[in-house]
């Protein structure tokens, strides 16, 4: 992996982290959570969109709007183990 890739997926991360946060109403992390949650949640959309035959497309947007989704679900998930 070269840096530049490593940049772009800290950004795409941190964009889609704070994003989630926003969503969610606060149940964010923090910079460096976000930027976790974000990374994370883009992962866990790339395993779970291509499964079910979704493609937003690709391109910087659809890269943000897959971390955020799946983000947004990261966060549904952990709230829903810190209620139990």
């Amino acid at each position: 992996m070269q840096f530049e890739s490593i940049i772009v997926m800290l950004v795409v991360g941190a964009l889609a982290g704070w994003l989630s946060g926003r969503i969610m109403k606060g149940r964010g992390f923090g910079v460096v959570g976000n930027v976790i949650v974000g990374v994370v949640g883009a992962f866990l959309a790339g395993m779970i969109f291509p499964a079910l035959g979704v493609s937003v497309g690709g391109g910087f947007i659809a890269s943000i709007i897959y971390a955020t989704i799946g983000s947004v679900i990261l966060l549904f998930v952990i709230g829903l183990v810190k209620r139990a």
